[in-house]
């Protein structure tokens, strides 16, 4: 096997496009793209998020947010918001298309296109880092992507950011059975 260094890189795949939600402080939804995020605990999930982003600031108003993930039906969408800043751009989040519902558990919106929210309460931000965690309070999904009460991802279409080339690429096919196939080789 021959390798190509690439030295110090960013690079782990695959990085889940999670879609931040949080209202601003007059009730408006606003939302971001990131790519560097995953669980962090056994109820929380830690995101690298810098402070200029408007959604940033709008959760340590509101010490709330929900993440749902960018699916394969709506990359166009998904990319908008994750180039395209509010501060810029109040209205990004209607432009993109999207409407939410507010969560019944948080103060955040449940934005109504994407169909699994985790929906999370701030625990900490801390500016140097960039490093945000939530406490997550609930997961939700749509009836429509579930098979046997449980989400499919076959069915939600997940996509993954690849840092490397810059690409969007979509999850769903199974290819083994985690916590079994490797009993094989017992």
């Amino acid at each position: 096997m021959s390798r190509k260094n690439f030295g110090p890189n960013s690079f782990i795949t695959p990085e889940p496009v999670l879609m931040i939600a949080a209202y601003d402080e007059n009730g408006t939804p606003d939302i971001m793209n990131a790519a560097w995020g995953g669980i962090s605990g056994g109820n929380q999930i830690s995101m690298c998020i810098s402070p200029g982003h408007k959604t940033v600031k709008n959760i340590l108003v509101k010490k709330a947010f929900t993440v749902s993930f960018a699916t394969a039906d709506l990359v166009v969408e998904s990319d908008y918001v994750g180039i395209v800043s509010a501060n810029d751009v109040p209205d990004k989040f209607a432009k993109a298309g999207f409407t939410a519902t507010k969560s019944e558990f948080v103060d955040a919106p449940l934005v109504d296109q994407y169909p699994v929210a985790i929906e999370c309460e701030m625990v900490s931000y801390d500016e140097e880092s960039h490093i945000m965690i939530g406490k997550i309070v609930n997961v939700c999904a749509d009836e429509s992507i579930l098979t046997d009460g449980a989400i499919d991802l076959g069915k939600l279409r997940p996509i993954v950011y690849d840092g490397m080339n810059h690409n969007y690429n979509v999850l769903g096919e199974i290819v083994g059975k985690a916590f079994e196939d490797g009993k094989q080789m017992k």
